[in-house]
């Protein structure tokens, strides 16, 4: 499912360490026989519950950064801002880091890498090695959706999109689920699990191979963190009573889940800013019209941020995308309070709830929500 994820930092990693002390570390790096004219590099890597951003000027060919981390995390080099103009494949590198002193060697291209003194990038070459076939099957995949979604093949572009989470299903058990099998002590053990369990954490498929690790992964700032993600995806799972919660209306008003009880409700998060939400919009309008008198509703969700006039971008979305039921916000981005209770780090994303206020599905998409429907509601 093509989804947006919680930020540009998403491609260095989704972890966010907590406690431990941080210790330094140092990357030195050199770029040789790279054509592209490169004067900056910049540098993301999950720091202190946040994302750390850099960067390192470029003299004769070498450049240094030096930082504080408390454990193995997963960064991101760029040549070039990456918040500024577009990126390409041979714009950035992935780089496990590590309190330690890293040499990184990029040569012909930037992302071609050579790392030494990071364990964990040795770690990460592994995965990546096992995972070829897959990556190479997935640019497939990627290059026919872009160009079916160009053609606005939108019969196309679903079947495409189909054969891409299938595709991911199985590098999963192929790839992720093996390795964490045999590494469980592994550097990248929580990395990679965030790779088999994804954003929408199916918490009994992950729960049984997290408890297989070892003590010093699981207690580590990253499994630590992990561990509260999987606590919030039983919370929020299948035959669960999903959790109440109270936010304002687009007047102001609060507005509660538990007020809703008595009816099939999808609980709906979204943003205007978030494109993948707004083409599966249309799904969404049509599903509600066919179905709203038959004890259906929906309560939107909106990821809108208030310091990027948020709300009036909010209130417009809502007016030309036809969405013609209940809205809430707190307007805090990704600190929305119910998305962060819900466990939610990717959008569109929803939970659909019986009368009883009961989770029966949730991420339906396109014609999945329709036929849900039809199931329970005809």
């Amino acid at each position: 499912m093509k989804k947006t994820l919680v930020a540009l930092a998403a491609l260095a990693s989704p972890m966010a360490l907590l406690a431990q002390k941080d210790k330094p570390f140092t990357i030195k790096g050199e770029l040789k026989h790279v054509k592209d004219t490169i004067n900056w590099v910049y540098i993301i890597y999950p720091a202190n519950e946040s994302n750390k951003f850099d960067s390192a000027a470029v003299n004769a060919g070498k450049y240094e950064f030096k930082g504080e981390i408390n454990g193995p995390v997963s960064s991101t080099l760029y040549a070039g801002n990456p918040y500024k103009g577009p990126l390409t494949k041979s714009k950035y590198a992935q780089v496990f880091i590590e309190p330690s002193n890293i040499t990184i060697t990029q040569t012909d291209s930037f992302s071609n890498i050579k790392v030494s003194g990071s364990l964990a990038h040795i770690e990460l070459e592994k995965i990546k090695k096992a995972a070829e076939p897959f990556a190479k099957k997935e640019e497939e995949l990627n290059n026919k959706y872009r160009e079916a979604s160009k053609a606005g093949n939108k019969e196309e572009a679903d079947r495409v999109e189909k054969e891409m989470d299938e595709l991911d299903n199985q590098r999963k058990d192929a790839v992720y689920k093996p390795y964490l099998a045999k590494n469980s002590s592994s550097p990248i053990a929580i990395y990679v699990l965030n790779r088999y369990g994804g954003y929408d954490i199916d918490a009994d498929k992950v729960e049984p191979i997290f408890s297989k690790l070892s003590d010093a992964v699981k207690n580590s700032d990253a499994g630590v963190a992990y561990k509260k993600r999987l606590d919030i995806a039983k919370r929020v799972g299948l035959g669960k009573i999903a959790p109440d919660f109270t936010q304002a209306d687009t007047l102001g008003n609060p507005v509660s889940l538990a007020s809703f009880r008595g009816k099939y409700v999808l609980v709906d998060f979204w943003a205007s800013w978030c494109g993948p939400c707004r083409r599966e919009n249309p799904n969404v309008v049509k599903a509600f019209n066919k179905f709203k008198d038959k004890g259906f509703t929906i309560l939107g969700v909106s990821l809108d941020n208030e310091q990027t006039k948020g709300k009036e971008r909010w209130l417009a979305a809502i007016q030309k995308d036809g969405l013609t039921w209940t809205h809430v916000s707190d307007l805090k981005y990704w600190q929305n309070a119910v998305a962060k209770e819900y466990g939610v780090q990717a959008i569109p994303q929803n939970f659909l709830l019986d009368p009883t206020g009961k989770i029966i599905a949730k991420g339906l998409t396109g014609a999945e929500l329709e036929k849900k429907l039809s199931e329970v509601l005809n």
